[in-house]
């Protein structure tokens, strides 16, 4: 990203149960499903570089498993 990040996401696997609706709804396409399981026996979405905070993720997830990171400033190099 040339301008930097301006924010990242963590996410709660162990809450997800993998309906995958957070993977069309990345603008940034920085978030795929793993091959690995969680508790629950779901897929779990994990994030690659290039996230940018906006939060899409967070709008559409129905187990809330995202929480969005804003920065004061970009970043440059962020995950």
């Amino acid at each position: 990203m040339k301008n930097g990040s301006r924010g990242t996401v963590e996410i709660a696997t162990e809450r997800c149960k993998g309906c995958e609706l957070c993977i069309p709804a990345c603008p940034p396409r920085v978030l795929r499903m793993t091959e690995t399981r969680n508790a629950m026996g779901a897929h779990y979405p994990e994030l690659l570089p290039g996230c940018t905070g906006c939060g899409a993720c967070l709008l559409v997830c129905p187990d809330f498993c995202f929480e969005v990171f804003q920065y004061q400033s970009p970043r440059r190099g962020t995950p």
